[in-house]
């Protein structure tokens, strides 16, 4: 079955060349007006991706996103009239996958869309073993994280920082490679990385393994157990 996307977007004429365009690409779509039927809608019907505009009536797209995030890994894309950096920053501070500013071409949004699909749906061979540092270990094949055996709720572009930085426990990688590594499609900005990573410290330090991830001034990241 094609993957479902929730369009949640207050301007219906968008919302409906979202939805044409979607379901040209073969996905299956419903749509949302507000914040609260955009809940509504995520409880009662899973879907794969949700295109989250964060001007809505009632309660914000940030609102949504907080909620969804703290059920779950669904991807979310932002779709935003605000340019500028901070805001944008924001949302992939509260695990936003992916934003378009706009105004912005469907096809461009839907690129977006398989971008992140592929990401999040994409495993390694079935021959990689998971990496332990500490007590943290990463399974690539199963696309997920675990610190003592208890899941970490991460988003997919923050597994693949993750999992980047756990394939070289010590080395240094700058926030290009990583960048490279987690969204190669986008054109995001590398300091989308520190965003993604800053959720990441918080949801290590929240499973008692805080430490693990390191700042290098004028590098980037590294993930390191201590010794």
């Amino acid at each position: 079955m094609s993957a479902l996307i929730l369009i949640v977007e207050d301007e219906p004429q968008l919302a409906e060349v979202l939805e044409a365009y979607a379901r040209q690409e073969g996905y299956r779509t419903e749509r949302a007006a507000d914040g609260n039927a955009a809940l509504h809608a995520f409880r009662a019907l899973n879907p794969d991706l949700i295109l989250l505009d964060i001007m809505l009536p009632g309660r914000s797209g940030l609102d949504v996103l907080r909620t969804v995030r703290g059920d779950g890994a669904t991807p979310v894309i932002l779709v935003t009239a605000r340019a500028e950096e901070t805001d944008q920053i924001v949302g992939l501070e509260l695990g936003a996958d992916d934003y378009v500013v706009k105004p912005f071409r469907p096809r461009e949004v839907m690129a977006r869309v398989r971008a992140v699909l592929r990401r999040a749906g994409a495993a390694p061979e079935d021959t990689e073993r998971p990496v332990r540092v500490g007590p943290l270990e990463v399974d690539r094949r199963g696309f997920v994280a675990r610190v003592d055996g208890e899941v970490l709720n991460l988003t997919p572009a923050e597994f693949r920082l993750l999992s980047q930085l756990a394939e070289s426990p010590g080395r240094a990688f700058s926030r290009e490679e990583l960048l490279a590594a987690a969204l190669p499609d986008s054109d995001a900005l590398e300091r989308v990385v520190d965003a993604h990573l800053a959720s990441v410290r918080r949801k290590l330090d929240a499973a008692n393994a805080g430490g693990l991830l390191h700042t290098v001034r004028g590098v980037g990241y590294r993930l390191e157990a201590s010794p």
